[in-house]
């Protein structure tokens, strides 16, 4: 492992990461999830590394923070009278509660635009209660709920701003896509067009990115001395955004709302689908970024907890307030503690 970045490097035939993340049932380890996890500063410097962080990785929705970059820095954020609570929510991937639909309708009537106008597809909120307060109210599916609905939105508000045409948003050659995808390159310090590409479970395209490259854009969101002006000024609000607005960036009982609730000021966390997960911290001026191979979501919550707890940023307050997730037990359908899911060696704190 170099201890500077470089170059993209070519994604290996064979999987060699180590077990991150053990799930122990009684006597057994019953699950093992193997991945990969990677610690740089904002100088691309590795502080911290396990298994094959130069591997190519669809980030997916763990760099919204990065892609809301362009939301400030185009200035369609001031132009619009947005906040906030609305830089937040593009960066969220949010529960679809009330609140986060009453903010999110407000931005949509603030740019003059109607929800045909989103690609992203309709959904419902996240939790039961609010399915079923929904339902009663005589509304259904919308797309307003999708999670990603606050990233689309900040992409048609620069559209609108930058007079770019709406139709067609998330297509890669439109305009808005093309800006956003020269945000993200020089924030990973990559050229992404030779990439593998995708599609985002939200319709837009994805880029695969190395781990190492995710950090250090994470790590430059809370270090961007050496980035322009306007670049600085946009990443000041997002950290701000995301400090102030938590609940806003998942939702009630959401993992990364209560990392954030938490670690107020020391710790910004992001999930992405498939088991990736970002975080930085700003008082040391680190990124992060993992992925679980086999895409669990409990094992990516799981190692990004340990890596929390590595770099310190859990104050006693803040791991008393997140002990049930600091290693989740196991429950049995009667609700009987029957196991432990916690970080394998690689990671483990002894």
């Amino acid at each position: 492992m170099s201890d500077h970045l470089s170059g993209q490097t070519e994604i290996h035939e064979t999987n060699s990461n180590p077990i991150l993340v053990e799930v122990v049932r009684g006597d057994l380890i019953e699950t093992r999830h193997t991945g990969a996890v990677s610690v740089v500063n904002a100088k691309g410097k590795v502080i911290f590394s396990v298994g094959n962080t130069k591997d190519p990785v669809f980030p997916r929705s763990a760099i919204k923070p990065i892609q809301a970059l362009m939301l400030l820095e185009t200035g369609a954020a001031k132009a619009f009278g947005l906040g906030l609570a609305q830089i937040a929510l593009a960066c969220a991937s949010h529960s679809g509660s009330e609140t986060h639909r009453e903010i999110l309708a407000n931005w949509l009537e603030k740019i003059g635009l109607s929800v045909e106008d989103l690609v992203c597809g309709p959904s419902l909120p996240w939790s039961d209660y609010e399915k079923k307060s929904l339902f009663e109210s005589g509304h259904g599916p919308s797309k307003l709920l999708d999670n990603c609905s606050g990233k689309h939105l900040a992409l048609l508000t620069v559209a609108k701003h930058l007079e770019y045409p709406t139709f067609g948003y998330h297509r890669l050659d439109h305009p808005v896509q093309q800006r956003l995808l020269g945000i993200v390159e020089q924030m990973t310090g990559l050229d992404l067009l030779p990439s593998p590409k995708g599609i985002d479970g939200c319709g837009i395209p994805v880029f695969a990115i190395p781990l190492e490259n995710i950090a250090l854009s994470m790590a430059r969101l809370v270090e961007p001395h050496d980035q322009p002006d306007e670049r600085q000024s946009a990443c000041k609000r997002i950290i701000r955004a995301m400090f102030d607005e938590p609940y806003l960036i998942g939702g009630k009982g959401r993992f990364d709302t209560r990392i954030l609730q938490a670690c107020r000021g020391h710790a910004i966390v992001k999930t992405g689908a498939e088991g990736v997960y970002t975080a930085s911290f700003p008082n040391l001026g680190l990124g992060v970024a993992l992925k679980i191979d086999d895409g669990s979501r409990r094992a990516a919550e799981a190692a990004i907890m340990q890596v929390l707890r590595r770099f310190e940023v859990l104050t006693e307050k803040a791991m008393g307030q997140l002990l049930n997730i600091l290693e989740p037990p196991l429950f049995s359908r009667s609700k009987e503690v029957v196991g432990v899911i916690r970080a394998a060696a690689p990671l483990r704190l002894e």
